[in-house]
């Protein structure tokens, strides 16, 4: 009899059968899980630092694995909070044509170019920054460094290519106005931040329609300075080789003109608003909750990272498991800091149908009072550790996650060393410390509120949290 072969799909086929009465029951766990192994901190890195006579700084991290070299190059002060008050949002812009073309390639050449050696090239903006990011196979890694150098340095703005970003850049604000998360956010960045530069970093369609390529030049020659740079390699490459690569491409870069100035440190208290943000026939409300928080270089830094995955950061959160898992109320809800170079945030929130706009409300204020005022139990300080921890040391894996996370902490004020030092600052924090955090950042009283819905439907439930403006 010829022996039937299971090929992958009929295997998956039959897995997928639910099991027989008696095999159900026959599987069962164990009365006692194993126990949690101990955690491998990440080792701090072995970073060699140079910097050039122009100011640039270079750090370089020889790792062992793929056959591809990463670069990252941060622009400290070319990010949002350079943007002028009418011209809100423009670095995105500015950010996002840079590899659209430059004094020798256009946007074509210049992708052509980075498939051919394995890699890509591509730009982001930041409150602090703007980041280029590329890598390439080893065998290329000097070809790379130079079409980074070319992009970072040398880009033209073409006209047509100005013209077809701001169409889109048009078409994706006009979209994404319709949407009550994006009037919701835009509204408490205002209450937390007022007019500093972090409360407007999202475009409005006279900052994309006044953008044209001189002036998108002229910002490229302010904010692109070596002496506000840092550029990270990591990969198969030498730090002595890595460091030539860096001088021959960036040693003659020069800045132009002073340095702009400073970010001013963003507010450290807000009066808190109430407001009402109109949204005629919806059946749902989008929660807002913020105030202002501490920068990222803070001494309660760390301590408010744990708080804030306790509260309300991941599924296993104290607000989303009341207000999604408990109650019912919503798909998600979350809650904690962001935190920036100069200052940060306080935000939490959630979408919620209208009959629980109120009571939605009421259980983000309980769990926030909770964190203030109770000590976090051994076990659920200890879970989040250990989320906390293996989360980070998950995505500090790959080596362009490592370089960006670097130009990271760097924009915002952290050392090389940080990188190694987080997961053991981590399991040194205390339930006394999470709660004092809890009552000295998410009190309740301090929060400002912001919804976005029916007013026929939800004003009578918002009577008890104050007087709210309304605004269409």
């Amino acid at each position: 009899m010829k022996q039937l072969k299971l090929t992958p799909l009929m295997l998956a086929a039959l897995l997928a059968l639910p099991l027989a009465a008696g095999a159900a029951e026959a599987i069962k766990l164990p009365a006692e899980l194993p126990k949690y192994g101990q955690d491998k901190p990440i080792p701090v890195p072995q970073i060699s630092k140079k910097t050039l006579a122009n100011g640039l700084e270079v750090w370089v991290l020889p790792r062992q694995g793929l056959p591809r070299v990463d670069f990252v190059l941060a622009l400290r002060g070319a990010g949002y909070g350079a943007d002028a008050a009418a011209t809100p949002g423009r670095a995105k812009l500015l950010a996002g044509l840079l590899n659209e073309g430059t004094a020798k390639r256009d946007s074509r050449a210049i992708a052509e170019a980075a498939q051919g050696m394995g890699g890509g090239v591509g730009a982001a903006a930041s409150n602090d920054g703007i980041t280029l990011n590329a890598y390439a196979l080893k065998s290329h890694a000097s070809e790379m460094l130079r079409l980074l150098g070319e992009v970072a340095r040398q880009p033209s703005f073409p006209d047509g290519e100005v013209a077809l970003a701001k169409a889109n850049a048009l078409q994706a604000l006009k979209v994404a106005s319709a949407q009550p998360g994006f009037r919701a956010e835009k509204a408490l960045s205002q209450a937390i931040y007022g007019d500093h530069p972090y409360g407007r970093s999202q475009e409005s369609a006279e900052s994309i329609e006044s953008t044209t390529a001189a002036a998108l030049r002229a910002e490229h020659a302010q904010r692109f300075r070596p002496d506000r740079a840092l550029l990270v390699i990591t990969g198969q490459i030498t730090a002595a080789e890595a460091l030539k690569q860096a001088q021959a491409v960036f040693g003659d870069w020069q800045a132009q003109g002073p340095a702009p100035l400073e970010i001013a440190a963003s507010p450290v208290s807000a009066a808190p608003q109430r407001l009402l943000l109109e949204r005629p026939g919806s059946v749902q409300s989008t929660l807002r909750l913020g105030r202002p928080g501490m920068a990222a270089s803070g001494a309660e830094q760390v301590p408010l990272r744990l708080t804030s995955t306790i509260l309300g950061s991941g599924f296993s959160s104290r607000v989303n498991q009341n207000l999604r898992e408990e109650k019912g109320y919503t798909y998600g809800a979350s809650a904690g800091g962001r935190s920036y170079r100069v200052g940060g945030a306080i935000t939490g929130g959630a979408d919620v149908r209208n009959e629980v706009t109120g009571a939605s409300l009421q259980e983000f204020i309980k769990e926030y009072r909770r964190i203030g005022s109770e000590l976090v139990p051994a076990d659920e300080l200890d879970m989040s550790k250990r989320y906390v921890a293996g989360s980070y040391l998950l995505t500090t894996q790959l080596q362009g996650a490592v370089a960006q996370t670097l130009a990271n902490n760097w924009l915002v004020g952290l050392p090389a060393e940080y990188l190694g030092q987080y997961v053991p600052l981590i399991q040194k924090v205390t339930a006394e410390q999470v709660r004092e955090i809890g009552k000295k950042y998410f009190s309740p009283e301090t929060q400002s509120l912001i919804v976005v819905g029916d007013p026929s439907a939800v004003t009578e439930q918002l009577k008890e949290f104050g007087e709210f403006k309304v605004s269409r």
